[in-house]
Parts: structure tokens; C-alpha cells; sequence
């Protein structure tokens, strides 16, 4: 009886121990996340590039007097938000042109972990710079298109209708540059949990 319940405890122990053998080891993330990262990491360069460039060139005048007031040049240097929203696009553009690198190399060895890990954080702080400059832009941009009744200001649009409009179409680019970047926030937390 004690040499029965002896073998059933080995082959028990011989099974498990198979079963831990069959475990399967997770796959290392395919070459095509990887190409879906770097093409995501290009568009949102270009998105925050063009978002920097619409607004920093930015020059519109309209030389009048309306209600006491003189209009003179207006350039993204006059609001300190579209400043700071100038300058968060350009170092997201920056870091993005520099992460093409590691993105490239990410293709080529797919099971690299160290490197994904320093690009999921400096994603997430570049996307919390991005956020901050573009939601303050837009912030500015709602009170230059509708003005705020509550503070007696009005609209600036109608006079200045081209700067609007391109800070408009820079926002766009911006937002979706964040979207691009959560995203590649996204897939590199997936590859590595793949690892």
C-alpha cells in the first residue's frame, strides 16, 4: 500500500513537472508592432512639427482704432500659452525624431526590454507636456473664438480670422500627435508584456 501511494505521488511529480515543461514562454513582440510604432512615432513627429511651425511663423497685423482700443501685430509671442504650447510641440518633436532610432532598432530586435521601458516613460512625460501646452492653447483659442460674456471680452477671431485659424488647424495636429503617442504608450506596454 505505501509502495502504491509512492508511485502515484512520482508520476504525479513526473506529470507536473511536465505540464510545467509544456508551459509555453511568451513570444517576443512581432516585427510588425514594431513597424506600427516607428510609422506612429513618424506621424506624430510630423503632426507636432507642423503644430510647432504653423503657430511659431504666425504673424497677422491689423492696424485700427475700435472702441479705444489700437490693434497692433499679432504674433504667437504676445500670449504666453501659445509660447508654451510653440515650445511643448518642439521638444515633443525633437524627442520623437530622436526615439526614431531606438524605434528602428526595435524592428530589427524585437525582444529588446530595457529600451522599451525608457520609452514608455519618456512617451508618458512627453505626452504630459504635449497635453499641458495644447489644453492651455485651446483654452485660449475657445476664448479668442467666442470671447466670455461673463468677463465682457469679445471674440478677437473676427478681426484676427487667419491667426485663428491656423492655431485652430496647429491644435488639430497637436491633439493628434497626443493620440499617436498614447498609443505608441499602448503597444510598447503590450510588447513588453510579451517578454
Amino acid at each position: 500500500m505505501a509502495k502504491d501511494k509512492e508511485k502515484a505521488q512520482e508520476n504525479g511529480d513526473k506529470e507536473n513537472g511536465a505540464q510545467e515543461e509544456e508551459a509555453p514562454t511568451p513570444a517576443p513582440p512581432s516585427r510588425g508592432m514594431s513597424l506600427v510604432d516607428f510609422i506612429l512615432r513618424f506621424v506624430a513627429a510630423v503632426s507636432t512639427m507642423g503644430s510647432a511651425i504653423a503657430v511659431a511663423t504666425t504673424s497677422r497685423s491689423l492696424p485700427s482704432f475700435d472702441n479705444f482700443i489700437h490693434f497692433t501685430s499679432r504674433q504667437y509671442q504676445d500670449f504666453p500659452t501659445f509660447t508654451f504650447f510653440v515650445v511643448s510641440n518642439a521638444m515633443a518633436t525633437a524627442y520623437l525624431i530622436l526615439s526614431l532610432a531606438l524605434s528602428i532598432f526595435h524592428i530589427f530586435k524585437t525582444g529588446a526590454k530595457v529600451t522599451r521601458t525608457v520609452l514608455v516613460i519618456l512617451d508618458t512625460t512627453i505626452v504630459c507636456v504635449l497635453t499641458a501646452g495644447a489644453s492651455a492653447a485651446a483654452a485660449i483659442a475657445y476664448v479668442a473664438h467666442k470671447g466670455s460674456s461673463e468677463a465682457n471680452w469679445g471674440g478677437i477671431c473676427e478681426r484676427y480670422n487667419s491667426l485663428c485659424e491656423r492655431v485652430s488647424g496647429a491644435l488639430v495636429g497637436s491633439f493628434l500627435g497626443i493620440l499617436a503617442l498614447m498609443l505608441l504608450i499602448f503597444f510598447n506596454a503590450v510588447a513588453l508584456s510579451r517578454n
